[in-house]
């Protein structure tokens, strides 16, 4: 996917979910600290946008995935998101299937479009203490959003826990 398709595609979604986004320009970065040096933010002013592979039994052979919001300071504690979303195994994706699950590479990795190729649309969790306007990823290299975390959790019914270490 092109850079420009991703952005026109998170910008299709937000307003088909009735969400007010904003694109900013951050250039280029190679870690979050360097994106939110760029912003003018602190690193826990970021977002982060994971995918996580998600299995309902340990023995499973089938999997899901999970689109997991997390504060840029902080970690996924992985037994908190297991018990919130009653899963047996959970993992984080390889950068090639959070690609393949939500058509974005990460870093660039937002709720806004996250697709698989058939459509299929990931649960979103996130961790109780993202309130407030919030940057994720927008869908593209070099380039941020900004969202109101309430208007964003609406739209994706997002189901909020303490999931953070």
């Amino acid at each position: 996917m092109s850079e420009l398709a991703g952005r026109k595609r998170v910008a299709a979604d937000a307003r088909a979910c009735g969400v007010s986004i904003e694109f900013v320009d951050r250039g280029p970065a190679e870690s979050l600290q360097e994106a939110a040096a760029n912003l003018g933010l602190e690193p826990r002013e970021i977002v982060k946008t994971l995918v996580a592979k998600a299995k309902v039994t340990q023995t499973a052979t089938e999997h899901s995935y999970l689109i997991v919001l997390i504060p840029g300071d902080k970690q996924v504690d992985w037994a908190k998101l297991r018990r919130l979303a009653g899963m047996k195994k959970l993992s984080m994706a390889s950068p090639e299937e959070g690609c393949d699950a939500t058509g974005y590479r990460p870093g660039t990795i937002n709720p806004f479009g996250a697709q698989a190729a058939d459509g299929t649309r990931w649960p979103v969790y996130a961790d109780e203490s993202i309130t407030g306007r919030v940057c994720l990823g927008a869908g593209e290299p070099d380039r941020n959003l900004f969202v109101e975390a309430a208007e964003l959790f609406e739209a994706f019914e997002v189901t909020t826990g303490d999931i953070a270490k």
